[in-house]
């Protein structure tokens, strides 16, 4: 029983060259590389391939990875198909995983230990799903999916298939780096799921799909979406101490605030919170970030001395939201990103593969009586 620890807390369950995390000093870096210095200095295309391949790219991988991946953005029309089949009211999140359970029905890839069938499906995926998640968010209004252009880089593109316009160059760039700063976190949960999947040799697109799942919920990725919501129900800078008063008192999660690795801010909500403020100085700002600078500045004063500080959900959804992007588009956004480094760690994994497999406590009855129906009270 002394060696049991609930959802495997700080048990080490692989060993991993992608990213390293400092939660002590607030340190994040992709494969030694610190994550301020990719958010000033790379773009998500080279820190894809950087997370992907173990290195930055020359001229020549750069360009070959880039056209590779603008040649596979365009979804076939059964995947479209499938997508207007499911309710309008769903989730994105599970529109997104179903459809990317199916990408692996038109594209067979189970010979996973082949290097090109990884390269070639790491491409389709980090490909394709911008254009399924934009797709699908235009088919639930019921307008029909815009086409990807291949002259617009990565974050730009996405953009336009979701608005139909050209975006604000600005904006584009805003929404690369914050990719960046999603694109990887060591071990946490949608890449332990996808780890599982992939250490059964499942293909990737079952590992994207099976990780997409885990990142769909409250605790993981659609946290972005929760801390919006909190908000917008403080409704202004003076409910901001009573609304945490209330609920430190019923001893409640306030959303965005406390990570279980970060002791102190989380460095990407620091860098997210200077493109929050880019964005305003560019197009005006949003009521919501004076509500957001008061519950840190709240929070920290409550909770600073036990480690629980802002996360990089407490300031994404405000960059998302002033993008015009859907609340419920948030976490599908996350996880445009995180493909990346779910199949950094799937290709990791098959090289030294093996399969995962746990135990755990028993602690029900044993050896009991089998009673006849007629004897059952």
């Amino acid at each position: 029983m002394s060696d049991y620890s609930p959802g495997l807390a700080g048990i080490p369950a692989a060993k991993s060259k992608i990213s390293y995390l400092d939660g002590q000093k607030g340190i994040l870096e992709y494969r030694g590389f610190r994550i301020e210095v990719l958010a000033e200095k790379s773009h998500f295309i080279e820190t894809a391939y950087l997370l992907l391949f173990g290195h930055l790219p020359n001229a020549f991988e750069l360009d070959r990875f880039t056209t590779d991946l603008r040649s596979h953005r365009r979804i076939k029309y059964r995947i479209t198909d499938l997508m207007k089949c499911l309710p309008d009211h769903g989730h994105p999140m599970d529109a997104l995983q179903a459809a990317v359970a199916a990408l692996g029905m038109f594209y067979p890839a189970k010979n996973v230990q082949d290097p090109e069938v990884q390269y070639h499906s790491a491409v389709r995926l980090v490909a394709k799903l911008p254009t399924i998640v934009a797709a699908h968010a235009r088919m639930r209004h019921g307008d029909e999916p815009i086409p990807p252009r291949l002259d617009l880089n990565h974050g730009a593109n996405f953009l336009y298939m979701l608005t139909g316009k050209e975006p604000d160059p600005m904006l584009a760039e805003v929404l690369d780096i914050a990719l960046i700063l999603h694109a990887e976190h060591t071990m946490n949960a949608s890449t332990f799921s996808g780890l599982v999947a992939a250490s059964t040799l499942a293909d990737a697109y079952t590992v994207v799909s099976s990780a997409i799942g885990t990142l769909s919920g409250p605790l993981h990725g659609g946290a972005s979406e929760q801390v919006v919501e909190m908000f917008r129900e403080i409704g202004s800078v003076a409910n901001v101490r009573p609304y945490i008063e209330r609920k430190l008192a019923a001893k409640q999660k306030i959303m965005g605030l406390g990570h279980r690795e970060y002791k102190v801010k989380d460095p990407r909500a620091i860098i997210l919170q200077k493109l929050v403020q880019k964005i305003f100085d560019h197009s005006g700002k949003s009521p919501l970030y004076e509500i957001a600078l008061e519950t840190e500045r709240v929070g920290t004063e409550r909770l600073a001395s036990k480690g629980i500080h802002p996360n990089v959900d407490f300031y994404s959804g405000i960059v998302y939201e002033k993008m015009g992007i859907d609340r419920d588009l948030f976490t599908p956004v996350f996880a445009l990103a995180r493909v990346v480094g779910w199949l950094a760690h799937w290709i990791e994994q098959l090289k030294d593969n093996h399969i995962f497999r746990p135990t755990e406590i028993y602690e029900g009855e044993r050896d009991q009586a089998y009673l006849p129906l007629d004897q059952r009270s």
